[in-house]
C-alpha cells in the first residue's frame, strides 16, 4: 500500500484527513500482517484502528467488545456511513444470530461485534470455521488479565477461539494497562512476535483532584457545586445504595439526572443511556456499570462519590471527561472510611477454599441428567450458607467462588432464554467437592494483587506531588513534567520543597510534638500511631468536639498550640509535612494514623535545617476558571479550515435549526445516536461557515464523501434557506 493511500482511505470512509499518533503505525502493523497490542488513552481514536483495516482487508473482522450498548453505538455509525457491519450478543434471538452468521458466510459483512460470552459455545465456534476472517480485534484487552481492574472469565476463552479459528491477525486494544497487565495480555493472548504501541497515557485536557471531606453531606454539597459549575458530567459510586441515595438528593432539589446501576432492568439501562447520551439529561448518577462505551464527547467532570478500587479503576472512569479535547474535572470525595466498601467488595471477589468447594457441592447436588444446574446465584448462596440469612457480602462471595469455578474449568455459565438468571453446567461431572485441587498460592496472590491495587489508590490521594505525574509513573511512564492543573499544582504543591525560616520551623515542630503527645510513646524515640489526621488538626485546633473531649486529649499541653490558625492551614501544613517524609499514615487499620518517621522524630528532637514546601496561605475551594467556553467560543476554536484572517461567527440561530434537522433524520432512521450522522463540532462549523454546495462543505473535518452524499444535502437546504431569509 502507497504512503498515500491510507490517508486516502481514511478520507473516504471516515471524512478524516489525517491519523492521530500512532494510529496510522498501528494500522500498518495490521495491514502487515503482524499481531498487535496498542495501549492508547481513552478518546485517543482506538476503534479506527481496527475498523479502516476492516475494510482494506479481504474477509471480515470480528470485534470483541463487552458491552452490548458499544456494540450497538458502533455498529449503527458504521451503517450511518454505509459500512455493512453487524453484531452478535447474548441479547438476540438465534434467529438473529444466525441471519448475521449467513451474511458473514456470504460475504456481506466487513465488520461483526461479538460478545465474548459468545466463545463459550461449541456451535458458534463450528458456525464460523467456513468464514474468512481477516482480522480478530479485541476492544478492553486488560479484561484478559486477572491482574488487571476488570477481569472477565469470558475473555479467557478468546485464546482457544483465535486458535480454532487458524490464528487470524490478532489485534488487542485498551486505555489502560500497568507494565504488568500489557505482558500478561501478550501471554494470555500469544501474540506471535507481536507489534507493541504505546501512545502515552496523559490526558493533558483533564485536571485531577482529591478532596478530603468528613461527611456525606458534604459529598453532596460538593456534588451540587460541580453540577453548577461544570454542568454535564458523571458521578460515580461505589454501590447501588448510595447511587440511589445521590440520586434521591438530585431528585429533590430538581436537578435533572440519570440513575444508572446493574440492578435496573435492561429497558431501564439502555432508556437511562439514551437519555444522556442524547443530552436529554446532562447528570448520570452511577456505578461502573455505567462503563465502557460511554462516548459522549461533552462530559465536563466526573466525580467518585467514594474511593475507587485502584489507581486503574479511577483513570478509567475519569478517562470518560473531556473526550472532546477541551478542559475537564476530575474529583474524588476521598474519606478514609470508604475504604470499607472497597475492602467489602475485595472480600466478596476472593472468597475462601472452603465457601469454593461449598458452592460446588451445591451446584453438583442439584444438577440435572445434563449436569445443568437452573438456580439463582441468591438460590446458590441460601444453600451453601445452610438456610442462614444471607447477607449481602455472603452473596457476593458466592458470585466470587462461581467465577473462580469458571476460571478453573469446573462450570461454565449459560442464559436461561432471555430470564436474568444465568444457568450452570458442570464441565467435569465426576469430580467432587473433596477433590478438587484450588491453585491455593494464585488465589492468596491475586487477594494480595487487590489490596495492593486498593493501597496503591490511598497513596496516591495521600501523595503531595502532582496528580497527572504519579498516574502516569504508576502506568510505566517516566520523566513527566508537572501537569501544572491539578490540585497540587495550582496550590503549588508540584514545585520542590525548600528552607523554612526559624518562625516556620518552629511551627513544624510544634505540629509535630503535637502528634507525639498524641501517640503511644513506646521507646526513648518511638512513639506508636493512634489517631487519624483530622482529630489531630482538631486537637491543635483546640476543637471542643464532644468525642475529641471525650478522649482527653483537650487535657493534653499542645492542646489548641495551633488556635491562632484556621483549619485549612492546619490541614495544609501537615500534608507538606507528610509529604517531607516527617510523618506518616498508616493504613492497615480501619481507619488511617498519622504518626511520626525517624526523620520527624530527628526534626522535632534535634533541630538542624528542614525543608519542605510551605502552605501558601489560608486553603480555599476556588477552581480555575469554568472549564465551559461557550457554544460560538467553542465553534472558533475547532481545528476547521477557515479564511486567514480569523474564524467566522457561529450563527446561533443557524445551529438550532440544523440540529431540529439532525434530530428529524435520527427519529426517521431509527433514533441513531446523532453524532452517527454529524456531531455538534461540524453542525458549529456549518452554521459558521455556512457553506453552499457540497464541495465547499466537505472542506470541514467530519463531512467526508459518504457522509456528504447521504446526509448532507438536507443540511444544505437548510443553510440556503436561513440565507435566503436574512
Amino acid at each position: 500500500m502507497s504512503a498515500d493511500s491510507l490517508e486516502i482511505a481514511l478520507q473516504k470512509h471516515f471524512g478524516h484527513t489525517a491519523f492521530r499518533k500512532p494510529q496510522r503505525e498501528v494500522i500498518a502493523s495490521i495491514l502487515a500482517g503482524r499481531d498487535t497490542l496498542a495501549i492508547m488513552p481513552t478518546g485517543g481514536g482506538k476503534s479506527l484502528c481496527y475498523q479502516l483495516p476492516a475494510l482494506l482487508l479481504e474477509g471480515v473482522t470480528l470485534i470483541v467488545s463487552p458491552l452490548i450498548a458499544l456494540m450497538k453505538d458502533q455498529v449503527d455509525a458504521l451503517r450511518a456511513r454505509g459500512i455493512p457491519a453487524a453484531m452478535i450478543n447474548s441479547a438476540q434471538s438465534w434467529d438473529d444470530q444466525k441471519i448475521a452468521l449467513d451474511q458473514m458466510a456470504n460475504g456481506e459483512l466487513k465488520l461483526v461485534y461479538i460478545a465474548p460470552e459468545r466463545f463459550r459455545a461449541n456451535s458458534f465456534l463450528r458456525a464460523l470455521a467456513g468464514v474468512k476472517i481477516a482480522l480478530f480485534a479485541i476492544d478492553e484487552a486488560h479484561c484478559i488479565s486477572q491482574w488487571g481492574h476488570d477481569f472477565r472469565p469470558d475473555y479467557l476463552r478468546l485464546s482457544e477461539a483465535l486458535e480454532r479459528l487458524g490464528h487470524p491477525v490478532c489485534a488487542a486494544f485498551t486505555a489502560t494497562a500497568t507494565p504488568e497487565v500489557k505482558a500478561d495480555i501478550q501471554k494470555q493472548l500469544r501474540l506471535r512476535e507481536g507489534a507493541v504501541f504505546v501512545s502515552g497515557f496523559a490526558r493533558p485536557n483533564l485536571s485531577f483532584h482529591i478532596r478530603t471531606v468528613e461527611r456525606k453531606a458534604q459529598k453532596l454539597d460538593r456534588i451540587h457545586a460541580l453540577i453548577e459549575r461544570h454542568q454535564t458530567g458523571i458521578v460515580y459510586c461505589a454501590t447501588r445504595k448510595s447511587a440511589e441515595a445521590v440520586a434521591d438528593d438530585l431528585k429533590a432539589h430538581r436537578i435533572k439526572h440519570i440513575l444508572y446501576h446493574g440492578g435496573l432492568s435492561a429497558e431501564g439501562r439502555v432508556r437511562a443511556q439514551e437519555a444522556f447520551m442524547t443530552g436529554k439529561a446532562p447528570v448520570a448518577v452511577a456505578t461502573n456499570a455505567f462503563g465502557m462505551g460511554i462516548d459522549r464527547a461533552d462530559i465536563r467532570f466526573v466525580c467518585h462519590y467514594e474511593l475507587p478500587g485502584s489507581v486503574e479503576a479511577f483513570y478509567q472512569e475519569a478517562g470518560r471527561a473531556g473526550r472532546d479535547g477541551l478542559p475537564a474535572h476530575c474529583e474524588v470525595l476521598f474519606m478514609y472510611a470508604d475504604k470499607r466498601v472497597q475492602d467489602f467488595f475485595i472480600d466478596g471477589a476472593n472468597p475462601d477454599p472452603d465457601l469454593i468447594r461449598r458452592v460446588y457441592a451445591v451446584l453438583r447436588k442439584n444438577a440435572d441428567n445434563g449436569y445443568e444446574v437452573h438456580m439463582s446465584a441468591e438460590d446458590i448462596a441460601e444453600e451453601a450458607f445452610e438456610g442462614r440469612r444471607v447477607t449481602a457480602g455472603n452473596a457476593m462471595a458466592v458470585q466470587g467462588a462461581i467465577s473462580q469455578l469458571r476460571h478453573l474449568g469446573f462450570i461454565e455459565r449459560f442464559d436461561e432464554g432471555g430470564s436474568r438468571v444465568r444457568g450452570t453446567r458442570l464441565l467435569q461431572p465426576d469430580v467432587t467437592a473433596r477433590d478438587i485441587v484450588l491453585p491455593l498460592d494464585r488465589l492468596a496472590e491475586k487477594r494480595e494483587r487487590d489490596e495492593a491495587k486498593l493501597k496503591a489508590f490511598i497513596r496516591f490521594a495521600y501523595d503531595a506531588g502532582c496528580r497527572q505525574t504519579w498516574i502516569l509513573r504508576y502506568f510505566g511512564e517516566a520523566d513527566i513534567a508537572p501537569c501544572g492543573a491539578c490540585d497540587h499544582c495550582r496550590d503549588g504543591g508540584a514545585h520542590g520543597p525548600a528552607p523554612l525560616n526559624e518562625s516556620q520551623q518552629m511551627e513544624v515542630r510544634k505540629a509535630l510534638s503535637g502528634i507525639a503527645r498524641m501517640s503511644n510513646r513506646s521507646g526513648p524515640r518511638q512513639w506508636q500511631p493512634r489517631f487519624g489526621r483530622d482529630k489531630i488538626v482538631k486537637c491543635l485546633l483546640g476543637s471542643r468536639d464532644e468525642k475529641l473531649l471525650a478522649s482527653g486529649l483537650d487535657r493534653l499541653s499542645t492542646y489548641g498550640i495551633f488556635k491562632h490558625h484556621k483549619k485549612p492551614f492546619v490541614a495544609a501544613l501537615l500534608s507538606a509535612i507528610e509529604a517531607a517524609g516527617l510523618v506518616a499514615v498508616e493504613q492497615d487499620g480501619e481507619y488511617p494514623l498519622l504518626g511520626l518517621t525517624e526523620a520527624g522524630v530527628c526534626a522535632m528532637l534535634d533541630g538542624g535545617e528542614i525543608r519542605l514546601r510551605w502552605p501558601g496561605g489560608e486553603a480555599t475551594d476556588d477552581e480555575p476558571a469554568p472549564a465551559v467556553a461557550p457554544a460560538r467560543e467553542r465553534a472558533a476554536k475547532l481545528p476547521i479550515p477557515t479564511s486567514e484572517e480569523s474564524a467566522p461567527e457561529m450563527d446561533d440561530e443557524l445551529f438550532n435549526a440544523l440540529a431540529a434537522e439532525r434530530n428529524r433524520l435520527r427519529f426517521a432512521h431509527g433514533n441513531l445516536p446523532a453524532y452517527t450522522i454529524f456531531p455538534n463540532k461540524v453542525l458549529e462549523a456549518l452554521a459558521a461557515q455556512k457553506p453552499a454546495t457540497a464541495e465547499a462543505a466537505m472542506e470541514i473535518k467530519g463531512i467526508g464523501p459518504e457522509k456528504a452524499k447521504r446526509w448532507l444535502p438536507a443540511f444544505l437546504k437548510i443553510i440556503a434557506a436561513h440565507e435566503g431569509s436574512m
